[in-house]
């Protein structure tokens, strides 16, 4: 007997008419439930999304737990890089960490190619498992944009400038399109896999793509992200894009062939809809104020979900992820706010 998935953040996603605004918090899996906090005392990140039961289990966690209208894979950005020729290490308090960084034409040249059948196949079967077995809601799989994979590639790990990311591109575009056709490759077979696997929606990372002005990311990253779009456009699931501090390409990404936009809190859902956006939109609570007192809370939610609901097409999240300290009986009781809005 097939199970009934609650499908209203899918009708969301494509614009449609919900009985009720669908809620999911990015970083949900994880971060500040007791029983991940258990588990990474035993296992890495990398440990975890390696074994598939384990991993379905942390990312099962935050539905039960918060009642939220969808699940996000339990893994990094960093996950498919290893298949093509890159080491990275997750070290507590710093990041993804790359000892042998990309810095020239020939380190591009060397990248392979990723089989995510071989590759990557604890990633396939927890999808599988999800999605088959234990899930009532849809899966969100997602990965990292060429441009924000790329800046951990080139400077070694997280920067506060990214000035020998930006140094490449300004100073060696071969290598640099180069990179981008090749992460480009990689992002459209990874997401594809999944997809087939089970995902019901992809959400594309491009964290710090804010750092570059519109008319460099017209230049030198929205040709990659366009391709990438249009190619994963085929699978027929929908397309969500998130950025921080990235409210200056607001316009630029409502041009890609992209269904969902993702705000962080810098920009509010009525300044983007005034501004001609014309997708569905995402967002966009600052996670410190759940740090709040819940009548500061409420406030702040409320205001969104006024602003969210004067059309069809808006799905609850934060403007960014779920930080460790943030209670999870606070996420439970912000889920049933939202729920219960009119």
């Amino acid at each position: 007997m097939s199970r009934q998935i609650n499908d209203t953040i899918l009708k969301a996603f494509r614009g449609e008419a919900t009985h009720h605004v669908p809620a999911w918090y990015m970083r949900q899996a994880g971060r500040s439930q007791k029983e991940y906090r258990k588990l990474k005392e035993k296992y890495s990140l990398f440990e975890i999304t390696h074994q598939p039961e384990l991993c379905a289990y942390v990312t099962r966690l935050p539905v039960e737990h918060y009642g939220v209208d969808a699940a996000i894979l339990y893994k990094d950005i960093m996950t498919p890089l290893p298949a093509i020729g890159v080491d990275v290490e997750i070290k507590k308090g710093i990041g993804p960490v790359i000892d042998k960084p990309i810095r020239s034409l020939q380190d591009v040249e060397r990248l392979g190619e990723i089989d995510p059948e071989s590759d990557v196949p604890y990633v396939l079967e927890t999808i599988r498992l999800l999605t088959e077995e234990q899930l009532d809601v849809p899966l969100i799989s997602f990965s990292g944009a060429p441009f924000t994979i790329a800046s951990y590639m080139i400077e070694g790990g997280p920067s506060k400038n990214y000035h020998k990311t930006k140094a490449m591109m300004y100073s060696d575009p071969k290598a640099w399109f180069l990179l981008m056709d090749k992460l480009g490759d990689m992002v459209i077979t990874y997401v594809k896999s999944q997809i087939k696997a089970g995902a019901r929606a992809i959400q594309i990372f491009d964290s710090w793509v804010g750092t570059l002005n519109v008319a460099d990311y017209r230049t030198y990253v929205k040709p990659v992200m366009h391709r990438i779009f249009s190619e994963l456009k085929e699978e027929g699931v929908p397309l969500i894009l998130f950025g921080v501090g990235a409210r200056h390409l607001i316009l630029e990404w409502n041009d890609l062939p992209v269904d969902v936009l993702g705000l962080d809190w810098r920009m509010s859902v009525t300044e983007a809809r005034n501004l001609g956006i014309t997708k569905t939109l995402q967002g966009n609570l600052d996670p410190a104020i759940l740090l709040s007192d819940w009548a500061t809370i409420e406030s702040r939610a409320q205001a969104i979900l006024e602003e969210g609901t004067e059309k069809p097409g808006f799905v609850f999240n934060l403007g960014h992820g779920i930080t460790p300290d943030i209670k999870p009986a606070t996420l439970k009781k912000l889920t049933e706010f939202i729920h219960a809005y009119k």
